[in-house]
């Protein structure tokens, strides 16, 4: 089954454009030049059940655009949307009872009174049965362990006791459809790993489908197998996390330590004719960059050894933050 479908997807702003100098500044007074910013441009997605998925770019590249369309809270200047087999914007009354949504700056507890009466006053708005809130919710507070968080105001809690209490909340009436976006901006590890376990457990135990947003790509890594990425409004990539990371990582980057200083020329020359790209962390060590394919750090070390001595060695893969870097700097085809 579909939780997502979204074909053309289209969300146009209008804006204007200020002249310039006093001059153009009076003449904004009367009449403005206005023109039509496509924040989200012609996108399709297609979402099933119970998957988990990453959904990437810049700030600026259409994602909160995207999450507000796909909410119900923004109506689509064009295109085909079904969430839940659901208009969210023409159906939002029904819709909203079918989703949960967490965002990291913007809360949905009240602010002065104990989080355990916010849980009963959303208890009460999505209208779930006494037996269905005990069962669940008591399943929901032992995993996030927040169990001595319910009697304290919300404003008394720290950012990580806030975050979790807020999953909590958006879980209340088990919607079938999760968006997160940012859900851990600004925790620690410990917090972080708490939040990620929680996520995988709801996703195993009742098929929760996740749409997750984020800039800490280590969230995306560890709950998403499909990643989105979106740029200037367009997606740019839709597949596997794994496949992204084959295609797009296969260069690794080798640290070479010398027991001198190395000039970065005189590296260079010996190494000249092998595909390696060298780059100075400090004058008695070097990174180089090459593709896997390409070559060996065999063949790369018996290129070196015979005119420098090498005291240490270590070879590391392309991480996948970097590799989403450099698609954004350079493009699919350079990475």
């Amino acid at each position: 089954m579909l939780r997502i479908e979204a074909r053309g997807l289209t969300k146009e702003f209008k804006s204007y454009k200020s002249r310039s100098g006093l001059m153009g500044a009076f003449r904004d007074l009367f009449s403005r030049n206005y023109m039509n910013i496509k924040a989200v441009d012609a996108i399709d997605l297609a979402i099933n059940e119970g998957e988990m998925v990453g959904y990437i770019g810049e700030n600026g590249a259409g994602k909160s655009t995207t999450i507000k369309m796909l909410t119900g809270i923004l109506k689509p200047s064009s295109g085909f949307l079904r969430v839940n087999g659901m208009d969210p914007h023409r159906e939002r009354e029904n819709f909203v009872k079918t989703i949960g949504v967490v965002f990291g700056q913007r809360s949905q507890l009240w602010w002065d009174i104990a989080v355990q009466e916010s849980f009963t006053l959303l208890k009460k708005v999505y209208r779930v049965s006494d037996a269905h809130y005990k069962r669940h919710m008591e399943h929901v507070i032992d995993v996030l362990d927040i169990e001595d968080l319910l009697a304290r105001p919300v404003r008394k809690l720290s950012l990580g006791q806030r975050m979790r209490c807020e999953l909590a909340a958006a879980l209340i009436h088990n919607p079938p459809l999760l968006f997160l976006d940012e859900p851990t901006i600004g925790l620690d590890v410990l917090v972080k790993l708490k939040i990620r376990d929680f996520l995988k457990e709801m996703n195993k135990e009742y098929g929760t489908t996740v749409l997750l947003t984020t800039h800490d790509l280590s969230d995306i890594e560890a709950l998403c197998s499909r990643v989105i990425m979106l740029d200037e409004g367009k997606v740019i990539y839709d597949g596997e996390l794994n496949k992204l990371k084959e295609q797009m990582g296969s260069k690794k980057a080798v640290f070479v330590d010398f027991p001198y200083p190395v000039s970065l020329e005189k590296l260079e020359s010996v190494t000249f004719g092998l595909p390696v790209s060298w780059s100075q962390i400090h004058p008695m060590q070097y990174r180089g960059v090459f593709r896997s394919e390409d070559l060996s750090v065999s063949h790369l070390l018996e290129a070196i050894i015979p005119s420098f001595e090498v005291t240490d060695l270590s070879i590391e893969t392309m991480s996948t933050e970097e590799v989403v870097r450099k698609i954004y700097e350079e493009g699919f085809a350079h990475v």
